[in-house]
This record gives structure tokens, C-alpha cells and sequence, in this order.
């Protein structure tokens, strides 16, 4: 019965961890370019448009 314990306060502290990492790309930054994956596959040789600021 102690390892359930032990297993479940693992698990929150996994959970912590992923909750704080997904904060600090969205205050980063990291995810918020919506624009260019959609249309990365129409451009072979790896150059992108210039991104349009709305």
C-alpha cells in the first residue's frame, strides 16, 4: 500500500513539472506562430514567407 502512494505523489510531481513547462512556452513564446506550419508543406526547399502581423 505504501507504493501507491509513493506512485501517486510521482504523478503529481510529473504533472507539476509538464503544467510548469507548458507556462513557460506559452510566456515564451514557443506556440504562438499558428501560421507557418500550415503551409510549411508547400515550400520544398525550406524557405518560408515572411510572416504577416495582423
Amino acid at each position: 500500500m505504501k507504493i501507491m502512494f509513493i506512485l501517486i505523489g510521482c504523478s503529481f510531481i510529473l504533472a507539476i513539472g509538464f503544467l510548469v513547462a507548458f507556462i513557460w512556452m506559452v510566456k515564451s513564446g514557443q506556440i504562438d506562430d499558428d501560421y507557418t506550419p500550415s503551409v510549411r508543406i508547400l515550400f520544398d526547399d525550406g524557405t518560408l514567407p515572411e510572416k504577416k502581423e495582423f
